[in-house]
């Protein structure tokens, strides 16, 4: 799936897949994938400006992970972040909804299908 089929949609999938415990940014982009069963492959390049704004705003904390001689960023939800994610969630039960009734509608009571 092209990387703009996520467009406007980033900030819920990255919220969504910390929402278990913090991760790094490669844990992340591996997540993603794996829930989506191949069909959404981010980038670096994407997420962390992502993560960065995100932590800007408050809705993720970050601190730094050592293991052997490497240190990696690491990510976790805030409250302010589990507040958002459910706002999100929301949000595109109500969009898939809307979408789903025009492009799959119900037959009118009383016809035939």
């Amino acid at each position: 799936m092209k990387t703009d089929a996520v467009r406007g949609h980033l900030d819920g999938l990255l919220l969504s897949v910390l929402e278990s415990g913090p991760l790094h940014g490669y844990a992340i982009i591996t997540a993603v994938q794996e829930r989506s069963n191949g069909a959404l492959e981010l980038r670096k390049g994407t997420i962390y400006p992502a993560l960065n704004r995100l932590e800007r705003l408050g809705l993720l904390d970050s601190d730094w992970e050592s293991t052997g001689e490497r240190r990696r960023r690491r990510y976790a939800l805030t409250d302010a972040g589990r507040r958002a994610l459910a706002t999100e969630r929301t949000t595109w039960r109500e969009f898939t909804a809307a979408i789903g009734s025009v492009l799959d509608p119900a037959p009118a009571p009383g016809t035939a299908t």
